[in-house]
């Protein structure tokens, strides 16, 4: 994350001064694809956490993709505009591959748009997610106001807004999946993902990324 804009995140967090206690957030190390495959345990990989996956895309798909992400990381909202959408279209729409997005707040604005994100309907979650990603830049500068907004498209009212804000068990599931994903998968930077457990670091274009899933695809079908 660029320095510029982590100032600017640090400045706008005073204005969800209020949010649960959710422990130490960790923080972003540097953006880098791995030189050499690494493969995690798929059976750990693969449970749920205990407030579910947010998935898209056939379940018996022949790939998996798993997203750790923060809402306020630029690399991320960068996969999410530009690479996100070709994905989508050419795998997840296609039967391919299965995406699941796993949250990894990195400061409080990105745990408070998270905690939004699973108040809202379940259908309402990816449109959501897509949408904070794209106006990151305006809602980080003015977060209460912007992500109100924001919510209210999903359905949500201005006292649905402030509860979910107030949810301490949701806060703390939502930072267990981070916690969980540095210490079972030694995940410490945004966006990670796991390609049928395939660690790949960073975000790529969309070429670099499709060699990779063509290349799981292909050992998956034997």
């Amino acid at each position: 994350m660029n320095t510029m804009h982590r100032r600017q995140i640090l400045k706008s967090g005073a204005a969800f001064a209020g949010l649960p206690a959710a422990a130490s957030l960790l923080t972003a190390g540097p953006l880098l694809a791995a030189e050499k495959p690494e493969y995690v345990n798929t059976g750990v990989l693969n449970k749920q956490p205990d407030i579910g996956d947010m998935a898209l895309g056939d379940p018996k798909a022949p790939v998996t993709i798993i997203e750790y992400a923060s809402a306020t990381c630029p690399h991320c909202a960068e996969f999410h505009e530009k690479t996100w959408p070709l994905v989508k279209k050419d795998y997840v729409d296609t039967g391919k591959v299965r995406f699941i997005f796993r949250e990894f707040p990195l400061d409080q604005l990105a745990l408070a748009a998270f905690m939004l994100m699973r108040c809202a309907p379940k259908e309402k979650y990816h449109p959501m997610l897509g949408l904070i990603m794209k106006t990151q830049r305006t809602w980080v500068q003015n977060p209460k106001e912007e992500l109100l907004k924001i919510a209210k498209l999903a359905g949500m009212k201005k006292d649905q807004f402030d509860a979910c804000l107030k949810n301490q068990n949701l806060a703390n599931s939502i930072v267990g999946i981070s916690k969980d994903a540095n210490r079972d998968f030694k995940v410490n930077s945004t966006p990670t993902f796991f390609i049928n457990g395939r660690k790949v670091v960073g975000d790529m274009p969309f070429d670099e990324f499709r060699k990779i899933i063509d290349e799981e695809l292909k050992k998956a079908k034997g």
